[in-house]
């Protein structure tokens, strides 16, 4: 599945369950009846939610009371893993690649520029492959 979209979605300032609730129009008395609370905790959740100091089983529940269903998750934010991992590659090469070049140069030994690139990509190419751990530092 493809969730780039959802990167999209700007978060209500209400948060999602005051705005879901009053798009249904459903009071949070109504809300509160399905999920065995108060007005005022439906009130409290909200304002949790809006906070970023709600559960993720507290979201479950509504949910559940909602009549939907609850998805989490992290959208990378150049499009995919893939393109995070091949960035992340590239730039650990080149950092490996520039440090040996440039002490190289200082013995006469560095090489040239199209030599230095197709390196670079050798390199990131085989960080990737292996998935270094090296790679997150």
């Amino acid at each position: 599945m493809k969730f780039q979209e959802s990167a999209l979605v700007v978060v209500p300032a209400k948060g999602w369950i005051n705005t879901i609730r009053t798009t249904l129009n459903m009071t949070r008395d109504q809300l509160g009846t399905k999920l065995g609370k108060s007005k005022g905790a439906i009130q409290k959740i909200e304002e949790r939610e809006a906070k970023g100091q709600i559960t993720i089983n507290k979201l479950k529940d509504i949910g559940n009371a909602l009549n939907m269903k609850f998805i989490y998750g992290f959208v990378p934010r150049d499009g995919s893993v893939e393109i995070l991992i091949d960035k992340k590659s590239e730039k650990l090469a080149r950092k490996i690649v520039m440090r040996t070049n440039h002490n190289m140069k200082l013995e006469d030994q560095g090489i040239g520029d199209e030599k230095l690139k197709e390196t670079i990509k050798d390199l990131a190419n085989e960080i990737k492959r292996d998935l270094r751990k090296s790679l997150w530092d």
